[in-house]
């Protein structure tokens, strides 16, 4: 089945690719999770409009990706989160709330889409977390994770 990947897909592609992949993993986890839509005559003009979307957030070079993990990575990042007695939260920590975390103590701009948690966080303290800036720069950042 053709597909049009809305969302950068590990193994498959970057947002506007057109790619073939089997049914079954189009129709049951790709089109349903929003990762990618049918691929159509009239989704063509889709695809414009997504790679001029992805240009616009993307990260253009190595040096300019190699400036942005320095400043990165001289970010203190704390996460104030709900946690029990034990030191378990309630739930977990999301890309999403290291991206906000990181924007907050004075960090770039990230994409959630490019923080990497490794494995989930569910208890406080220190973790590390990888940012993909580029393919070949990945930032790599403690996040403290503090009782709120």
């Amino acid at each position: 089945m053709k597909i049009i990947l809305t969302h950068e897909v590990s193994g498959l592609g970057t947002a506007g690719d057109v790619v073939d992949v089997r049914d079954g993993y189009a129709r049951n986890y790709l089109v349903p999770r929003g990762f990618a839509i049918r691929w159509t005559k009239g989704g063509e003009k889709d695809v414009e409009q997504i790679r001029r979307g992805r240009k616009i957030r993307e990260i253009a070079s190595v040096e300019q990706a190699n400036e942005i993990k320095g400043r990165l990575e001289g970010v203190k990042v704390k996460l104030a989160v709900r946690a029990g007695d034990a030191g378990r939260l309630f739930g977990s920590v999301t890309p999403a709330d290291v991206a906000s975390a990181i924007k907050a103590a004075g960090g770039p701009d990230v994409d959630k889409r490019r923080v990497e948690l490794g494995s989930p966080i569910k208890t406080l303290g220190a973790h590390q977390v990888s940012v993909r800036l580029h393919s070949d720069v990945v930032a790599k950042l403690g996040v403290e994770v503090v009782a709120a």
